[in-house]
């Protein structure tokens, strides 16, 4: 693969480039396709600050075949692959449309994040965390809509998205974004890495405090889902029901554990894996 990639540096310095990124795109949408396959056992058999930990497997695997892509090989593999560097394109067209697309998604990430930036600034946005050299918590201005139980709650979720880093693998994520903007594959990745990344900081707040499960799924229920998507921070994700189905439905304990004590008869979605303590 190496010697077959290398063979395209007889072409211009931009088809070069393009060669190697194709094989390490495709590493890095095949290494998405085996989280997503192993995220559910993962989960139950190594809880779910593990899933969120196998999203390093995607750019590591780009970065890798990369650099592996532009390492020369040996004199007579070069000689080997001569003839097939002569017949391929000159991919210049290619490279120059792909560096359109990630400007413009890059575009789009830096607007979205200026959009919910302003957001925090009126008040309005939140639970999130903003920031990568020094991530802050954000709340929503305090309108009584929580108790000072679940705003506990919600603070120590975000300070498990801080200790975890969590700010900066989405930060690498938006990269990747970016640098793949073409790849279906890379934005479904993204957007599940962050699923991945609240389950375990819910796993964390629960192990810490087995007895507020009712308490934690009132406030996922009452909490202001984001509606602008945060590329540099961690925040509640709002698309759709399913992935706070998830999130609520993992805090049922486990069969053999006391099941935490409702209050006002809360109504949840039903159960859908079982977060271990």
């Amino acid at each position: 693969m190496a010697d077959l990639l290398h063979a395209a540096l007889g072409l211009t310095p931009a088809s070069a480039l393009t060669v190697a990124f194709i094989g390490a795109n495709l590493a890095a949408a095949g290494a998405v396709i085996v989280v997503l396959a192993v995220r559910g056992v993962t989960r139950r058999v190594f809880g779910a600050a593990a899933v969120s930990d196998l999203w390093i497997a995607p750019p590591l695997s780009f970065a890798l075949v990369f650099l592996i892509a532009l390492i020369p090989g040996d004199s007579e593999s070069r000689s080997a692959a001569a003839g097939l560097a002569l017949r391929l394109p000159d991919l210049t067209p290619v490279a120059a449309t792909w560096a359109a697309g990630a400007l413009v998604m890059a575009l789009r990430l830096a607007i979205a994040q200026a959009r919910f930036q302003a957001e925090v600034r009126a008040g309005r946005a939140g639970p999130a965390v903003v920031g990568l050299i020094s991530p802050r918590i954000v709340l929503p201005s305090d309108d009584g809509r929580y108790t000072a139980e679940e705003r506990e709650l919600i603070r120590a979720h975000e300070r498990a998205h801080v200790a975890r880093k969590d700010p900066r693998s989405a930060a690498v994520a938006a990269f990747f974004q970016c640098l793949c903007w073409f790849n279906p594959l890379a934005h479904l990745g993204a957007f599940v890495m962050r699923l991945d990344q609240e389950l375990a900081c819910d796993a964390a707040v629960i192990i810490r405090r087995p007895h507020a499960r009712a308490l934690y799924a009132r406030t996922l229920l009452k909490s202001q889902l984001a509606p602008l998507p945060l590329p540099f921070g961690c925040y509640w994700p709002a698309r759709g029901q399913h992935p706070l189905e998830v999130r609520i439905g993992l805090l049922k304990p486990r069969p053999g554990q006391a099941a935490a004590r409702t209050e006002g008869g809360v109504v949840v979605a039903p159960p859908v894996e079982a977060i271990r303590p």
